[in-house]
């Protein structure tokens, strides 16, 4: 990837970054990273490339976990991925329940507008990584690129996609594709 251009990937994190849970993961010892996740973002950050992250979590309106505790499970991950040599430049999460849902709150937009806009990169220069129909309408009303990964719940979502979706099997896979 030779350019001066700026760019920005903005991951879900729940079935991208680390496995997923329908009960939501609630505590950092049920934080666990997919397997090359991390190798992945680290990966990124040699090649110049923004990192940021945007997931709903409502399991804090729910009372399943707190800000604290969700504080603590990103500590585990940044600690992570340090050890590898990787960062992630910023972290946006929206706590809303889906019925008392924000702006903020995927599919809305909201988060990656503020990471373009916070970043200065326009939607050109960003891709949306996810596994979920919701990542992917996200993506859309932002105007950046749409990327779905087949872990976490993505295998459910690959034949309900248009062909402007770009797909790859992890997060890993579309990392390699992207730096090519």
């Amino acid at each position: 990837m030779v350019s001066d251009i700026k760019k920005l990937v903005i991951l879900d994190r729940d079935g991208v970054i680390n496995h997923d849970s329908d009960d939501y993961i609630k505590s950092p010892d049920e934080w666990i990273p997919i397997d090359g996740s991390l190798e992945a973002i680290s990966l990124l950050n040699k090649h110049g490339v923004l990192v940021a992250i945007a997931s709903n979590q409502s399991g804090i309106a729910r009372g399943l976990f707190s800000e604290n505790t969700l504080e603590s499970i990103h500590i585990k991950m940044i600690n992570e991925l340090e050890k590898l040599g990787g960062k992630i430049d910023s972290i946006l999460f929206c706590p809303d329940h889906p019925e008392n849902a924000c702006h903020y709150r995927k599919p809305n937009p909201g988060m990656l507008l503020k990471h373009m806009d916070d970043f200065n990169v326009l939607a050109d220069n960003t891709w949306f990584v996810g596994d979920s129909i919701s990542d992917i309408q996200c993506a859309k009303k932002a105007n950046c690129h749409s990327v779905l990964v087949l872990t976490g719940k993505g295998k459910l979502y690959q034949n309900k996609i248009d062909d402007s979706v770009s797909v790859y099997n992890s997060l890993s896979d579309f990392v390699e594709h992207f730096i090519d």
